[in-house]
């Protein structure tokens, strides 16, 4: 593995930086991910629709929604602590607060952390405390397992560590059930097999980004046709896993409708990036980002079926 420069990663960037009251909110703020964060939200709120098979309490909707935002970004904070070695010298990452000086580690560090209680405190508090203890496990394998254990050591890291990432889907569902159910368990599996052909195209463009500091993402260690070809087998058994919801009671007509044609695209997609794999484009023509962006999307559209769906039943 390559050696990674351990030198501090904000030593000249702190006396270049201008620190007002806007930039170090901004700055906090950015430590927790927002985007990445809206995401998350996307599968959780859905899965609440689901389990009332109607509209939840809104209370409920917005205690979960803040306590998924508090727990996620405490976790995300914590990963740029524990990453801000290779953030420095990764071009995507390089403006990151730590980077950039404008937070010092010490205060992500302890920002991440009060982050983890306050958010577990709120599910337990304010939903359920089985909610809680998902949440916390959530945060606490996404820190642990993913960026301290596999990150660095295996190209299968995306693979195990997407299951943080899953997380949601079972904190919706639990969060008006108090309990766990076969559905969320299912829904759990479209976001585990989503998450690799959702990650593995945007790694195929900044591989040189991960090269660079010795993180062994799939397509850093592997050919693109090896990689677009993992991609056609994760995203067929994705697809396959999402229509199970129907034949097994949980849904009506309109959620396999939308899900299966959302899937045929991606399918799609996906075939169509290992045609161009295997035909030796490389770069621009490779278009690895089509399937990264409509992989958004797709997510976006299932989930939104998902809520939808008791409402025509």
């Amino acid at each position: 593995m390559t050696a990674v420069d351990s030198r501090p990663v904000a030593e000249l960037a702190q006396g270049s930086v201008r620190r007002t009251p806007g930039d170090r909110v901004k700055a906090f703020i950015a430590l927790t991910k927002p985007r990445i964060i809206e995401l998350l939200l996307i599968t959780t709120v859905p899965v609440m629709f689901l389990a009332e098979q109607g509209v939840p309490d809104l209370w409920l909707v917005f205690a979960t929604c803040l306590g998924g935002y508090l727990s996620a970004g405490g976790a995300n904070a914590l990963n740029m602590y524990l990453d801000r070695d290779i953030d420095a010298l990764m071009h995507r990452t390089r403006n990151r607060p730590l980077v950039t000086g404008v937070v010092r580690p010490v205060e992500c560090l302890a920002f991440g952390i009060a982050l983890a209680v306050v958010s577990t405190l709120w599910f337990g508090l304010t939903v359920n405390w089985l909610s809680a203890w998902l949440a916390l496990g959530a945060l606490a394998f996404y820190v642990l397992v993913y960026t301290m254990l596999l990150k660095r050591r295996t190209s299968q890291n995306i693979v195990w560590g997407g299951i943080a990432g899953c997380m949601p889907v079972l904190i919706g569902w639990s969060s008006v059930t108090n309990s766990v159910s076969w559905a969320a368990v299912i829904l759990f599996l479209v976001i585990f097999f989503w998450t690799p052909p959702h990650y593995w195209p945007l790694s195929m463009k900044v591989k040189d980004d991960y090269a660079r500091v010795g993180v062994p993402m799939l397509p850093v260690v592997a050919a693109n046709t090896v990689v677009a070809r993992q991609i056609v087998i994760y995203s067929w058994v994705m697809v396959l896993v999402s229509l199970a919801l129907w034949p097994l009671g949980y849904t009506g007509w309109f959620y396999p409708v939308v899900a299966g044609a959302a899937g045929a695209w991606w399918l799609w997609e996906a075939h169509t990036l290992l045609g161009r794999a295997r035909a030796g484009h490389q770069g621009v023509k490779l278009k690895e980002m089509r399937l990264f962006h409509w992989s958004i999307t797709y997510v976006s559209v299932v989930f939104l079926a998902v809520a939808i769906d008791p409402f025509l039943r």
